[in-house]
């Protein structure tokens, strides 16, 4: 059963060219496409059905005009509840699934699909439901179930086999020594565990591997798939993990390279199974092994880690600095050691503001205090982590917000990734909305196809343009549109071409504005 919505009978189209943007022959919309599009709109007279399960279809239709069903009744009363992350109803976010309606015994039932397990107010989306459906008066008995996306990654690329089935990647990261950076990221992962999450560990610090001493596994040694030539990893109180410690050797003394190549055996040859979050352990610096796993871990976000020392943010600033260049987001910064009680009074013995200027100087939304505290220390070397060891305490409650901040900024990058290219066959044209960013604007697909830059379109050696503005029809549209990374996203088109479009380039090219949406009647 459907609730249809009727578009305008004639809606208007204007398109003009961006004047504040640069100018090239490659840069020009074809005036006969945007003739062409205006006669196509304006012939249209469409509404478009929302389906019990989440999809859509569309139908032609002469008046729109459509009767209450029981499931149109259904999926109005669970619009009502509103996700707080996305801002947007549950059910124009698409978590309504299964939708059965038997109205002659007032039964109703469906499942609640949502990002993931982890999710915070899933109890509050479960009662809401329960709720509002119920309110309604023929409606006897709700039947409500509750689950998650399977688990994928957000970016589009060809991944290792072992990486295919990941979720999110959170990179914990100081760029320091010594500020309790593998103290954060083994409560967080275990925070994120305890919120009903699947997690994995990657310690990725070969010089000096620091999770065989923070946790315990009953097998110490990693094992090998001979058959797969795969690693397995070993597991602690449901928690994957993965370390050089663990693999026999100790500490490593080898050169960068080497170290490098070891890392990424590691990390992409590791049978992690389905994880909806897996944190990384991040060595110290900005070196050769950073912009390594930067560059082959298709990370979600990543959480900074410091002390109130000025020398701790300065290097810190260079670690937000390399995060930034390679367009991970920083979604959290954690103050260690920043404060002990004594006496009723607080004491800053190292001083105060160095993650509050981080969080200033460079805009990330969150900032979290740890104190000194001793048994938070002494659960590391123990090898049980103190949101374990002590899941009502103080630090186990900085943990938990933290958790939460880490899976909503999750949930809303990969929302924002997911929704920022799209095309829009209605209209043929290609709508963008750059991740942090309110401005969206639409593109002619052969605009977008002409400008690639790509070997394959212009001379690596000369910048000679290889590709001609005859060789791609007026009328090319895309085939299909995916995520690559928070950076860009890969277009599939008719000719077989994947063309690589990042972000920055689809915002220097001529734009077609003033493209009103197709609104209910």
């Amino acid at each position: 059963m459907t609730q249809l919505l009727q578009a305008p009978s004639s809606p208007t189209l204007t398109f003009h060219h961006c004047t504040s943007q640069p100018k090239s022959g490659l840069y020009v919309a074809e005036k006969s496409f945007l003739q062409s599009t205006q006669r196509h709109v304006r012939s249209l007279n469409i509404s478009y059905a929302y389906s019990s399960s989440s999809s859509f279809t569309t139908k032609a239709t002469s008046n729109g005009v459509s009767g209450q069903t029981p499931e149109s009744e259904v999926l109005k009363a669970l619009s009502q509840i509103i996700d707080p992350d996305f801002g947007t109803d549950i059910v124009s976010c698409g978590f309504v699934k299964d939708l059965l309606v038997d109205e002659g015994l007032g039964e109703v039932s469906f499942r609640l699909e949502l990002t993931t397990p982890a999710c915070p107010i899933k109890d509050m989306f479960e009662q809401k439901a329960n709720e509002v459906v119920a309110a309604l008066p023929w409606v006897k008995k709700v039947n409500v179930t509750m689950s998650a996306q399977p688990a994928k990654p957000m970016y589009a690329g060809q991944l290792p086999a072992g990486l295919q089935t990941i979720s999110n990647i959170i990179a914990v990261s100081s760029c320091k020594g010594g500020v309790g950076k593998s103290t954060v990221a083994v409560n967080l992962a275990y925070t994120l565990a305890d919120m009903g999450a699947r997690v994995g560990i990657f310690d990725a610090d070969v010089y000096g591997p620091s999770l065989p001493t923070m946790v315990s596994p009953e097998n110490r040694i990693l094992e090998m798939n001979a058959e797969k030539r795969t690693i397995i990893p070993t597991e602690y109180m449901g928690v994957k993990l993965v370390s050089f410690g663990f693999a026999g050797q100790g500490r490593a003394i080898m050169r960068g390279p080497m170290v490098s190549g070891v890392i990424n055996q590691l990390l992409t040859t590791t049978e992690w199974g389905e994880l909806d979050y897996l944190v990384i352990d991040m060595p110290p610096g900005t070196g050769d092994i950073q912009l390594t796993l930067c560059q082959v871990v298709p990370l979600t976000a990543a959480v900074i880690v410091t002390t109130p020392q000025k020398l701790a943010f300065i290097d810190v600033a260079k670690g937000v600095r390399m995060f930034s260049k390679l367009k991970v987001p920083c979604i959290a910064v954690v103050e260690n050691m920043c404060h002990f009680d004594a006496d009723g009074k607080r004491y800053y013995p190292f001083g105060r503001g160095s993650g509050s200027q981080v969080v200033q100087q460079f805009g990330i939304p969150h900032l979290f205090d740890l104190p000194i505290q001793p048994t938070l220390s002494a659960s590391g070397d123990s090898g049980m982590p103190e949101v374990v060891a002590d899941p009502q305490g103080e630090v186990a409650r900085t943990f938990q917000e933290l958790g939460v901040c880490v899976v909503q900024q999750c949930a809303k990058i990969r929302q924002q990734v997911s929704t920022a290219v799209s095309y829009d066959r209605s209209i043929k044209a290609i709508k963008v909305k750059v991740p942090d960013s309110d401005e969206e604007f639409y593109l002619h697909p052969a605009t977008v196809r002409r400008n690639d830059r790509s070997a394959q379109s212009v001379d690596e050696w000369t910048g000679e343009q290889k590709l001609q503005y005859s060789d791609i029809p007026d009328d090319i549209e895309p085939e299909e549109i995916r995520p690559l990374g928070n950076y860009a996203v890969e277009i599939t088109w008719p000719d077989g071409f994947n063309q690589i479009a990042p972000y920055d380039q689809l915002q220097m090219m001529e734009r077609l504005v003033e493209v009103p949406q197709l609104t209910p009647a």
